[in-house]
């Protein structure tokens, strides 16, 4: 495939497929990142979702890349305070023309695979499709693992490489017309978790969805909506999209409270000796 990917995000999207899939994520994020607490959080590439519009930390930053088909074409308004280290300090950006920016939202231009944070300096980074458009989805993810703060929460959204979904990308892929968009192969649920797994994340949650069959219509998507509770207890592990939700750990020695030395302990029945005082004693 070229640099660029066949099918861009903002016509995908508001195709047919495209609206029945962000429908199904958006659903899932706004119950996922409810209960995750903190202060800073990011969400990397895909702005025609908002994955952080039901979590509460006060810093919430979209981070962008003009070169990834998953963050153009974006804009945000004139005055908006580029992120920086702080997300919400530093000077105003602009951006390619395209979508308002969300409300209550710091927004940064940057390079994904070098992201301008400092390291354990953010409490939850949510990835929608964003290791399908980068050229290196393990750099990506050792960036997000850099920035991440111990016992940060790592959110991750793909599509399913094993599904029927999976199955019409690859032949369009070979032919030349891709079903969905992606710069590169779909990412195996399994490999991602291997992934994680080597770089110190326990895997929290996982779940699939969207059951039903690629196709391109409203109308013959509605009609197989039976199959949404069928592959959600019969097969689901073939849902065409995938939520990976992992936590860092860092393990090691932790020391908690001051160290307390304890005096030694005499056998049960001694006594010590008595010490001579020399001034006391007579000859």
């Amino acid at each position: 495939m070229t640099d660029r990917s066949i099918i861009d995000w903002p016509a995908w999207t508001d195709s047919p497929p495209g609206r029945y899939v962000l429908d199904w994520e958006q659903t899932q994020l706004d119950r996922v990142v409810s209960d995750v607490f903190g202060y800073h959080a990011l969400q990397l590439g895909l702005p025609q979702l908002d994955a952080l519009r039901e979590n509460r930390m006060p810093c919430r930053g979209l981070v962008l890349d003009a070169a990834s088909g998953a963050s153009a074409p974006y804009t945000f308004p004139r005055g908006l305070r580029h992120a920086g280290n702080g997300l919400g300090n530093g000077a105003a950006q602009d951006g390619p023309a395209g979508l308002p920016a969300p409300a209550g939202r710091s927004a940064v231009w940057c390079d994904l695979l070098d992201l301008p944070f400092e390291a354990q300096s953010v409490d939850l980074i949510v990835m929608p499709h964003t290791l399908e458009f980068t050229s290196d989805p393990h750099r990506l993810l050792r960036e997000a693992e850099r920035v991440l703060m111990p016992e940060g929460q790592l959110i991750i959204l793909g599509f399913n490489s094993l599904s029927l979904w999976g199955a019409r990308q690859s032949v369009g892929t070979m032919t030349g017309r891709p079903f969905v968009p992606a710069a590169v192969d779909l990412i195996a649920f399994t490999r991602l978790k291997d992934w994680i797994k080597l770089l110190g994340f326990d895997l929290e949650r996982g779940r699939f969805g969207c059951y039903r069959p690629p196709l391109g219509s409203d109308q013959w998507l509605s009609r197989y909506g039976f199959m949404e509770a069928a592959g959600d207890r019969w097969w689901p592990i073939f849902g065409a999209t995938y939520l990976i939700k992992a936590i860092k750990r860092v393990r090691g020695m932790r020391l908690v409270g001051p160290l307390k030395v304890k005096k030694p302990v005499l056998a049960p029945g001694l006594a010590p000796a008595a010490t001579p005082n020399t001034r006391n004693h007579t000859q």
